[in-house]
């Protein structure tokens, strides 16, 4: 027998989903109704769960939030060498297109900056970091700086993915990310 709160939370999760893949097709100008009808549910049903969008928006954010900072910590970064932990990263954010909120959230992006910030940011910043340090990142970047490309290009790699799918999108940006980054050898 499923509890109530075991349902809610799977009702909730089923409408953020099809949500997140209605909004990455069709952009941001979806209304409620249309969520709704994408989700399968009545406008009523979507509402008890969500008071509004903005409040809808935010759940996804934080839901993206949680699942892609897991995704990293399964990534076990810290045991694979720097050109690899940026291959996971990559298939970590690409793996889904719900992550796209994140790169877009108006919607409560000023209280979860620190939470942003620790989960995701810095261990991003950190990996780039050793890669400076030890010589497989280029040194006159800073980590700062590699996180503003690597963040555009994760973006347009989930874009990629819808076309190309995840495997090849993944495949490239982080190659894109690699060719940009790396410390050019003693030989050139």
């Amino acid at each position: 027998m499923t509890s109530r709160p075991a349902l809610r939370d799977h009702v909730a999760t089923m409408i953020m989903d099809r949500a997140a893949t209605v909004l990455a097709e069709r952009g941001d100008a979806l209304s409620m109704t249309e969520i709704a009808r994408a989700a399968g549910v009545g406008r009523a049903t979507l509402y008890r769960y969500f008071p509004n969008r903005d409040a809808l928006l935010s759940a996804m954010a934080d839901a993206a939030l949680d699942d892609l900072a897991a995704r990293i910590d399964d990534a076990r970064l810290d045991t694979v060498p720097v050109g690899e932990a940026i291959a996971r990263i990559t298939r970590a954010f690409i793996g889904s297109g719900k992550y796209a909120i994140l790169a877009r959230d108006e919607h409560g992006a000023c209280e979860r900056s620190s939470e942003l910030d620790r989960r995701l940011t810095t261990p991003l910043r950190q990996l780039f970091q050793k890669g400076i340090d030890t010589g497989v990142l280029r040194a006159d970047l800073s980590a700062d700086l590699m996180l503003m490309v690597s963040g555009a290009l994760l973006q347009t790699g989930i874009e990629m993915a819808a076309i190309v799918g995840g495997e090849q999108a993944s495949a490239t940006i982080t190659s894109l990310f690699l060719d940009g980054v790396r410390a050019p050898t003693q030989d050139a």
